[in-house]
């Protein structure tokens, strides 16, 4: 019987702590205003924002839109000791018809693969128009912070994140159009894609159904995507988790569709060393693709200075919902804890480094075998 009493005693104290928790997290999110914020479904015109979204591709980008668009950001956490890998990606989704107005907020956790999708009325989107800063009800997402209060039928959400030392992505030009360079202002593109932070350092604890994730001295990330639709195809890879804990890594090869035809491109970057090595097909790079298992692949990138070999392996995967024409009607596989193993070689072929990680995004989509061969 003492036990019981014990065993009860200790019961309380955890669904305590867990309830002051969530409080809390409920404050933040309540006391995290944005700075010059507008409701998505409200505004009407925004003087000098059109000029400011040109040079800044990782602030909201679709004030104008009324159907047939999509916009996600996608943030990864990763713990110091690698035990808990959470993707969350926070977004709006306007149909075909535009009759379909929602934003959403997606959380998969690379450990269990298990995914959740929440649904909010558009009018609990709002964004700033200085910043990049959004909030979804009581939840709000920027480059400094995340707070999340979600709940439905079958899981919760709550906490705070805080973010430091953010590596911002430079395109090395004298406008930085992010990492799609040029391609940004093609007209017409299904998909356009941006970097926020190539790796930032993490604090704060996350409670997913009655698991507490600490992210305390973990590792983020932040991307996103915008548009009307997802390429037909295309593999996605992304690690800041190498043994080298600077280091960061991220690369994209798609079927791109434009005007009617399509055509096969690459973009990403080796952040090390305090440099970032830009891949891109309008820089003057080199890529290799070779496919030699449904789960495995091997790259080769030559650029003027370095050559950089990767080998890549796909693990367990969670099924995401991505965009078709605005609405987020199709499910892609994606794994947070795939495998990657990096050599960077100079013009001589000698061996620079070699790093590796267990802890990587991979996402094999479409035909995408169909995108090997040479690229450049």
């Amino acid at each position: 019987m003492k036990y019981l009493v014990v065993l009860m005693g200790i019961t309380r104290v955890r669904y305590l702590i867990i309830s002051l928790f969530l409080c809390t997290a409920v404050i933040s999110a309540n006391g995290q205003d944005l700075k010059k914020g507008e409701f998505f479904s409200k505004h009407k015109f925004l003087p000098f924002y059109t000029i400011k979204k040109i040079n800044n591709t990782i602030i909201f980008q679709g004030n104008k839109k009324k159907k047939k668009y999509f916009e996600g950001w996608y943030f990864k956490m990763v713990a110091e000791d690698g035990s808990s890998i959470l993707s969350v990606i926070p977004g709006i989704s306007l149909s075909a018809d535009g009759n379909d107005q929602h934003a959403f907020i997606q959380i998969i956790d690379g450990v269990t693969a298990q995914t959740n999708y929440y649904t909010f009325p558009i009018e609990e989107f709002s964004f700033s128009t200085k910043e990049f800063a959004i909030k979804i009800e009581d939840n709000y997402f920027s480059k400094d912070s995340i707070v999340l209060n979600l709940k439905d039928n079958n899981s919760y959400v709550s906490g705070n994140i805080i973010h430091s030392n953010s590596i911002d992505y430079a395109s090395g030009k004298l406008i930085n159009t992010g990492i799609m360079g040029w391609y940004r202002f093609i007209p017409f593109m299904e998909c356009y894609h941006g970097v926020v932070s190539l790796t930032h350092n993490l604090r704060g604890k996350l409670i997913l159904n009655n698991k507490v994730h600490d992210f305390n001295n973990g590792k983020g990330y932040i991307e996103k995507d915008w548009g009307t639709s997802m390429p037909s195809s295309w593999i996605w890879m992304q690690s800041n988790n190498f043994s080298d804990s600077n280091s960061s890594f991220m690369l994209s090869i798609a079927s791109i569709p434009w005007h009617g035809k399509s055509f096969n491109g690459f973009l990403g970057f080796y952040y090390h060393d305090n440099i970032i090595n830009h891949f891109a097909t309008y820089r003057p790079t080199k890529m290799e693709l070779e496919i030699t298992d449904s789960n495995k692949l091997s790259i080769i990138i030559k650029n003027r200075k370095n050559t950089f070999l990767i080998d890549v392996r796909s693990n367990k995967t969670g099924l995401l919902q991505a965009p078709v024409d605005g609405s987020m009607d199709r499910r892609i596989p994606e794994s947070i804890d795939a495998c990657i193993k990096i050599t960077m070689l100079d013009k001589k072929g000698e061996i620079i480094l070699k790093d590796s990680t267990n802890i990587a995004g991979l996402e094999l989509v479409g035909d995408f075998k169909n995108l090997q061969g040479l690229l450049k």
